[in-house]
């Protein structure tokens, strides 16, 4: 019987030195490769790319030049003008809100301490200059309330009107409170239309429990006024249905019965 020695057998390599043969004989043309094509494109792209910013080079040197002035210039005028403007204006404003806080505060005399909240005195600024000397800052525009809503108490409601449309805010009290102030204005200078049209604006400006049902009835009630019952009775409703809990809320059956 045939025998063979297992320890020394080797695979045949016949097979193997083909396979490699043929793998020799096959050549890939590159200038037919898509992946060839690709890089070449992205290699000519490149190279315009290069060519156009050589070209423009003291161009795009001058738009980043002039971003980077714009920038500088922005935050150096932040911090040596506006933040010291800024400072200066709460620091006048500080005398003047305690003058408005005494008027808010006192029983008589409020007119004359109204006053001089908006006007001032010799060595400190009312609201009136502040909003001016300091247009633009956060100060100067708080100024514009004040001085709305101490015109408003001392009955001038045109100057009322014109410096609580001046104040802005994006604070959810004072943004009402500002319009809602403006109806007051028109509702004492016997304008209940204009009046009217303030009051359902503040009443639908940033919902909340203080400012809403507030300005929901001063709504109903001049309604009710111009005779517009089915008007006042929607938004003695509102309160009803919706702030019941808040003090305009403990007597609106009483005015609903009156709207009816």
């Amino acid at each position: 019987m045939a025998t063979y020695n297992k320890r020394g057998y080797k695979t045949p390599k016949e097979k193997e030195e083909k396979d490699t043969a043929f793998l020799e004989d096959v050549k890939v043309d590159e200038k037919d490769s898509t992946t060839a094509g690709v890089f070449n494109s992205l290699d000519q792209t490149a190279s315009k790319t290069e060519e156009w910013v050589a070209k423009n080079q003291k161009y795009i040197f001058g738009v980043v030049a002039a971003i980077a002035l714009v920038t500088v210039s922005y935050l150096l005028y932040q911090k040596f003008i506006v933040e010291p403007k800024e400072a200066e204006a709460a620091t006048e404003m500080f005398e003047a809100q305690q003058n408005f806080q005494k008027a808010i505060d006192a029983t008589t005399s409020t007119d004359s301490l109204f006053n001089l909240a908006l006007k001032g005195s010799k060595d400190k600024l009312g609201f009136i200059e502040i909003a001016d000397k300091f247009s633009g800052t956060a100060a100067g525009n708080l100024a514009n309330y004040y001085a709305g809503i101490a015109y408003l108490n001392t009955g001038k409601n045109a100057e009322a009107i014109a410096s609580l449309e001046n104040f802005k805010s994006k604070d959810v009290i004072l943004s009402v409170l500002a319009v809602g102030a403006i109806g007051d204005a028109y509702s004492q200078k016997k304008q209940p239309n204009e009046a009217l049209s303030q009051y359902v604006k503040a009443s639908e400006m940033n919902k909340n429990d203080l400012t809403t049902p507030r300005f929901l009835l001063k709504a109903g009630q001049t309604s009710l006024a111009l005779g517009k019952k089915a008007d006042a009775l929607k938004y003695f409703t509102e309160i009803k249905e919706k702030y019941e809990s808040s003090p305009e809320g403990s007597s609106i059956d009483a005015m609903i019965g009156l709207a009816q």
